[in-house]
């Protein structure tokens, strides 16, 4: 799923290009993409959006009369283009946005699961579908995440990935800033001492400025990721090979060196198939 750096690499590439032209035509909506009949996607044509805007990992585009906003959710498989005019695009996209000379705005989905969702909202329907998110994870500084760890008890990694807590990190940068911070990604809320949330503090804003700024030059996850999916190749501080824990859902990539003091994570799933 496209997190931080790639939600904002996208913001940026797109908040000029939207606001250039009147929107002509709104649609058409796969059936599952499109999450809202009330207003019409109709209700678009003939305005033109302000720009982009970002919370957590969704996209937000607000008519320049303040009165819609489209918000634009990816999840794992979705990807949002601009075309120019007379640029080739996918025949049947899952959402599409038409602009006055040609320049389509499109939402494609890979798969055959619909999972991506687009929302025509106004301002205050907007404040109340996003009331859930914490603050977002960039730049959260130390005393803020001090005082977020300080009510939750679990594991740091899944509170790093729950956008109740912290917005716009998730399974892979989860790993990447965890290892920057010399941190397990089981350690507890409970245990981890100041020293260790200012680490964990500066290694989110490290890792997640790397990341945007390697996604805004194009570069692909081989490219930008350093532990995530990196099972079994040397870690590039210390050269030990990359361990994982997988779970039904996700898999958590670490260093045994540098986080766990070379302890190797249990695999739950592994450890119930050897019972």
């Amino acid at each position: 799923m496209p997190e931080f750096p790639e939600m904002e690499a996208w913001r940026r590439q797109l908040d000029d290009p939207v606001r250039a032209f009147p929107i002509q035509e709104a649609g058409p909506a796969h059936i599952a993409t499109l999450k809202t009949y009330d207003p019409p996607l109709s209700a678009l044509e003939g305005r033109r959006f302000e720009g982009v805007e970002r919370r957590a990992k969704r996209l937000l585009l607000p008519t320049d009369d303040g009165e819609l906003v489209l918000l634009v959710h990816l999840m794992t498989a979705g990807r949002l283009r601009y075309l120019r005019a007379g640029e080739a695009g996918p025949k049947t996209p899952a959402f599409r946005i038409a602009f006055e000379g040609g320049t389509r705005l499109v939402l494609t989905e890979a798969g055959a699961k619909k999972r991506a969702g687009v929302w025509l909202l106004t301002p205050d329907q907007v404040e109340e579908e996003l009331g859930h998110l914490g603050p977002e994870a960039y730049r959260i500084g130390a005393k803020r995440l001090g005082e977020i760890v300080a009510v939750d008890s679990r594991r740091l990694h899944s509170l790093l990935r729950d956008q109740r807590a912290l917005a716009g990190i998730g399974r892979a940068w989860a790993n990447e800033i965890l290892h920057r911070a010399q941190l397990s990604p089981y350690a507890s809320t409970k245990d981890v001492t100041p020293e260790q949330i200012a680490r964990l503090a500066g290694a989110i804003d490290a890792e997640l400025g790397r990341g945007l700024e390697l996604r805004e030059l194009g570069k692909k996850d081989k490219e930008t990721y350093r532990v995530h999916k990196k099972l079994g190749e040397p870690c590039y501080v210390c050269g030990t090979p990359i361990a994982q824990v997988d779970f039904e859902q996700h898999t958590i990539f670490y260093c045994p060196k540098c986080q766990t003091a070379g302890r190797t994570l249990k695999d739950r799933r592994l450890s119930r198939l050897l019972r």
